[in-house]
């Protein structure tokens, strides 16, 4: 009996992707240069993203940063990747921008938490083998129809405009377009100036500069070129983070455990659910594009089971510490196998290095134009959308396919999430079952 358990639990420990990367060999001092280099890159390139995503899902930016120190941390330590990097994500931010709206911060932290609890129950019941069979034009559809949120959802940033109180999509940005006409010249300015860096500098910059991430280049020289304006008596009336949040408190986060009693649990049922769904996607599809791009053979892949339990964790821990929910980043994930990282190992040198900047060059950030973080979500937004396989697809696809595409994509902009993948999925069962076969999408 004793011996079976022995078993068991060790099995269950080999899931955790630190502690397999132990037994592997792969923490050995032969492979702590290539993960901490690996590590601090991508740490400097989630520094701006995880205070944009913050900031457009209606949180402070050091939120943001305490998201992807806590989160990040937990799923490399908790996680069943090796290469997973999770905190603040783009796919979230149509998500949580909503529940933030409604029932502000703490109804944010407490629906995180509540989708922690639900990814670990996800986890714990094996969950993470259903996601694979969420059709690839479902991912496609709900991500153009992310991508479309967050681009307009930024317009008031780059654009200068005043906010807009709207619940839904077509009542935005009616409002939004009524406003364009008295668009701020100078955050125009700033905004387009941004989008022109983080765009040429990758093609323009030699290659040993390649490495640096166009968001932190871009941020360097729009603040400083502000900082310019301002010392030299040009007062341009431009939204920084100092102005719109007063700064980035430099420090430590606090644990604080939000006023869970005081927030409508039934309401934000569904809210969670969505951000457990999609998180359950974002992580699993993350891991499996690691897996593929490092050639890992299958033995060695992911173990989706414990990935889902280590982000419920970390989306349960984050809100204590003044953080929202989390996820595995695909753009921080890609850049940590593409920069040689071999072991989470990189991932936990990613958090300290987040951690670090936070307690040494927080007030650094206080002229930072919120049109420049506006900007670089343009950019994620456009990513996000996967414009050109969209097109492919209306162009060549089977028309099931098609409809796939525009209904989960329709449904997302105009409804919500979550209705949108079980749509999606639900039609794609009766396709299956009713249409004859076709050729694969594209």
């Amino acid at each position: 009996m004793t011996g079976h358990f022995h078993t068991a639990w060790n099995g269950k420990l080999r899931m955790i992707a630190l502690l397999q990367a132990h037994k592997d060999g792969l923490l050995a001092q032969a492979h702590w240069m290539p993960n901490l280099v690996s590590g601090v890159v991508v740490g400097v390139i989630a520094l701006p993203l995880a205070m944009a995503f913050a900031i457009a899902s209606g949180a402070r930016p050091e939120q943001g940063l305490y998201t992807a120190v806590v989160a990040g941390f937990l799923v490399a330590v908790l996680g069943g990747s090796r290469f997973q990097v999770a905190g603040p994500t783009g796919a979230f931010v149509a998500i949580l921008a909503g529940i933030t709206a409604q029932y502000g911060i703490v109804g944010l932290q407490v629906a995180s938490l509540m989708a922690g609890a639900m990814l670990v129950l996800m986890g714990l019941l094996g969950a993470g083998g259903l996601m694979k069979y969420v059709p690839a034009v479902v991912i496609t559809g709900f991500s153009a129809g992310i991508g479309m949120i967050i681009f307009v959802g930024q317009w008031v940033s780059f654009f200068g405009l005043k906010s807009v109180n709207a619940e839904h999509f077509h009542q935005k940005i009616v409002a939004l377009l009524v406003q364009l006409p008295q668009a701020h010249l100078a955050t125009v300015g700033m905004g387009l100036f941004s989008l022109a860096v983080l765009i040429l500098s990758p093609r323009v910059l030699p290659k040993k500069m390649a490495k640096i991430p166009a968001p932190l280049i871009a941020i360097a020289l729009v603040t400083l070129l502000l900082s310019a304006l301002q010392a030299a008596g040009i007062g341009l009336d431009v939204a920084t983070i100092a102005s719109a949040f007063g700064g980035i408190p430099q420090g430590l986060p606090t644990f604080a455990v939000p006023d869970i009693a005081a927030q409508p649990i039934k309401q934000l049922l569904l809210p969670a659910l969505s951000i457990a769904l999609l998180g359950a996607i974002e992580s699993v599809l993350c891991c499996a594009v690691a897996d593929g791009m490092a050639k890992l053979p299958p033995v060695k892949h992911h173990n989706s089971k414990q990935e889902l339990i280590g982000q419920g964790i970390a989306n349960l821990v984050a809100p204590l510490f003044g953080g929202f929910a989390a996820t595995g980043g695909l753009a921080r994930t890609a850049a940590n196998v593409r920069n040689g990282a071999t072991s989470p190992l990189s991932a936990i040198v990613h958090a300290l290095t987040v951690l670090a900047v936070l307690l040494v060059l927080a007030p650094l950030a206080a002229n930072i134009p919120l049109a420049c973080l506006a900007a670089i979500l343009f950019v994620v937004a456009w990513n996000l959308s996967e414009v050109n396989h969209c097109v492919q697809l209306l162009k060549h696809a089977h028309w099931t396919d098609k409809s796939l595409l525009v209904i989960t994509f329709l449904l997302t902009v105009f409804i919500d999430l979550t209705v949108a993948v079980l749509a999606g999925v639900a039609m794609a069962m009766a396709f299956k079952r009713f249409v004859p076969p076709h050729r694969q999408a594209l």
